[in-house]
């Protein structure tokens, strides 16, 4: 199996709480830890584009992942991206046909809390990632859905396909 590239751009997977401050905020991403922790055997190389939260992303911000997916060799990567946009930015890598096979995912409970989704979305994400034709997705809660068909449900906290 080719290597997988996971980019890291933030968003609650990757959030920590500042006990001084009381907010959440970045240190590092946590994409190594989940894979160690996982026991995974894939090849897997993992880079960092940014750390933020996903309703701060700008245009500048989808341009650096665009850039990193153009310039990467890879045909298969996953992005940790938060949930709040991250059906819009599978929308907008999705205009860039890079025939590539890209899987967005996130986490609606921080990894470093303990009891988060993390782990098996970022799993769910890299074995999508394996078998999927190229596109852009966004896998979440065990399912996966074509950029451009999925929207996150604010009142069950549960990705859906649009209706």
């Amino acid at each position: 199996m080719e290597q997988i590239l996971v980019l890291s751009t933030g968003g609650t997977f990757d959030k920590t709480y500042d006990l001084l401050t009381g907010h959440l905020q970045f240190q590092e991403s946590f994409v190594p830890n989940i894979l160690t922790l996982g026991r995974s055997t894939l090849d897997i190389e993992t880079h960092t584009v940014f750390l933020k939260d996903s309703l701060a992303i700008v245009d500048q911000d989808l341009e650096s992942i665009a850039r990193a997916l153009k310039t990467t060799d890879h045909d298969r990567v996953v992005i940790t991206h938060g949930t709040d946009s991250i059906a819009e930015t599978a929308a907008f890598l999705e205009s860039y046909d890079l025939g590539k096979t890209i899987v967005l995912t996130g986490a609606m409970i921080p990894y470093s809390f303990g009891a988060s989704d993390a782990l098996f979305n970022l799993g769910s994400a890299l074995a999508f990632a394996q078998v999927l034709i190229p596109g852009v997705y966004v896998a979440m809660n065990g399912k996966y859905y074509k950029a451009g068909t999925v929207k996150k449900n604010r009142s069950t906290g549960y990705f859906e396909a649009m209706q």
